[in-house]
């Protein structure tokens, strides 16, 4: 420790203070030589009980004294008095010796070394910080990566379930076209044992609407055998679902398509006419009404040719289906129908009445010829529709459709009713009903067990 120090160390503690140091080798050698020197600028030295007491003066002040002795070890202890100086320097206890200053330039270049390790450190700790950025980017990365990889693996298995079932798919209509060469293949027989064996090969090649009438009476057409004479024949012959089939009366021997009910009171009904909706106007004239109009899925009028046709190939009964705009139903059944040829004006025949209305037609049309607006009938133009008209009507299924039940009649018209009338179930001729039908069967149907 500097003398320096330790003056001011004596100062804080306002007394004298005692040193000791031990020297080896060497360096005690070194500071002896300092010491020596010491002595010759400002040192008194006094040898005692073996060691060395030296003074220390600066100038006429007395700094103190330092003694020095070697110890049974081999060591130099050195033992310093300084008194207390406020303001007096006194000269430096040491000098700095050449293994001193070496070892104060290795602490130099040791501090230069630590503080280049700082700085290499501070770069490796900036770097660290670097790397464990990239490391925490690098597993997002990776993270994102596996949802990437679990959400390819979903599609592939939705992949591999649509694969699956495209495959099962693609079976099931290998079936199914296996099925249909089958049924084609049958059919093909079919058709070849009728080319062979004629009978009825109306439901297989049908007449054109274009072709003339003369056409349509060609032998190949007109001779044929065989064939379903209505839908009561077509019911006889294993088909229990309603819909459009083509039959040949036996009278006529003209192939007309027609709509059959399979489902009502057991099937086997050739409906002549249908009110639904209001979708087909029924203001038609004499030979619309004659030939037919309308469409077999919604509403029509079969055509009295055909109604004549169909009605006189044996004994017929008629139903007639009703519903009004409250969803009731109601209907009336004739035991016996049939109307006459158009040279007779088609006049009715229907009777025999039963069922779940008032008899409203039979008793008051039976034996009237049909009329429409354009044969001068004042019935038929008041109500706006062909029917077999007696003054005017009790029933009247082909006038205009009102929707909501109760009506005014068209334009106001003082003449009389128009709408769709059932007298006797509303009692009133100014009710016009949602749906009628009217269809006929044979007398001598009976139902069949599904073959």
């Amino acid at each position: 420790m500097p003398l320096a120090a330790w003056r001011r160390a004596g100062a804080v503690r306002r007394g004298r203070a005692a040193a000791f140091l031990l020297l080896r080798g060497p360096l005690l050698l070194a500071l002896w030589g300092g010491w020596l020197a010491a002595g010759e600028n400002g040192t008194d030295a006094d040898t005692s009980a073996g060691g060395n007491v030296h003074r220390i003066s600066g100038g006429p002040t007395n700094c103190g004294e330092y003694s020095n002795q070697v110890t049974a070890d081999g060591q130099c202890r050195l033992t310093a008095t300084l008194p207390q100086l406020d303001e007096q320097r006194c000269p430096d206890m040491f000098r700095c010796t050449d293994e001193v200053s070496y070892w104060l330039h290795e602490n130099e270049e040791r501090k230069q070394q630590i503080l280049a390790l700082k700085e290499t450190i501070s770069e490796l700790q900036e770097e660290l910080r670097s790397h464990r950025h990239r490391i925490k980017v690098l597993e997002l990365q990776n993270e994102e990566k596996n949802g990437l990889n679990s959400s390819l693996e979903q599609r592939f298995r939705e992949l591999e379930r649509r694969h699956a079932e495209a495959s099962t798919l693609l079976h099931l209509q290998g079936s199914l076209i296996y099925d249909m060469q089958t049924q084609i293949h049958n059919l093909s027989l079919m058709v070849e044992k009728v080319r062979r064996n004629p009978g009825c090969m109306i439901n297989i090649v049908r007449t054109s609407p274009l072709m003339s009438a003369q056409e349509a009476l060609h032998p190949e057409v007109q001779h044929v055998r065989n064939c379903p004479i209505d839908c009561a024949s077509i019911y006889y012959n294993g088909v229990r679902r309603s819909g459009i089939y083509t039959v040949v009366p036996s009278l006529g021997a003209t192939p007309v398509e027609v709509f059959c009910d399979m489902e009502t009171e057991s099937g086997g009904w050739t409906v002549i006419q249908r009110r639904q909706d209001g979708s087909v106007n029924f203001d038609r004239s004499w030979r619309e009404y004659k030939e037919g109009f309308g469409d077999l899925h919604t509403e029509f009028w079969l055509g009295n040719d055909h109604i004549h046709d169909l009605s006189s190939q044996g004994d017929y009964t008629l139903r007639i289906d009703l519903e009004d705009w409250n969803g009731k139903h109601k209907h009336a059944l004739y035991e016996s129908f049939s109307i006459e040829e158009e040279a007779n004006h088609y006049r009715l025949h229907v009777s025999g009445f039963s069922g779940t209305v008032e008899d409203s037609f039979s008793w008051y049309h039976n034996k009237q010829g049909f009329s429409t607006s354009d044969t001068g009938n004042i019935c038929a133009e008041i109500s706006h529709g062909g029917w077999w008209y007696n003054q005017c009507f009790f029933a009247n299924l082909n006038g205009v459709y009102y929707k909501g039940g109760r009506y005014s009649p068209k334009g106001q018209s003082p003449l009389g009713p128009d709408g769709i009338v059932w007298y006797t179930w509303k009692d009133s001729d100014y009710y016009s009903l949602k749906k009628v039908s009217m269809m006929i069967r044979p007398r001598t149907f009976r139902p069949r067990l599904s073959p």
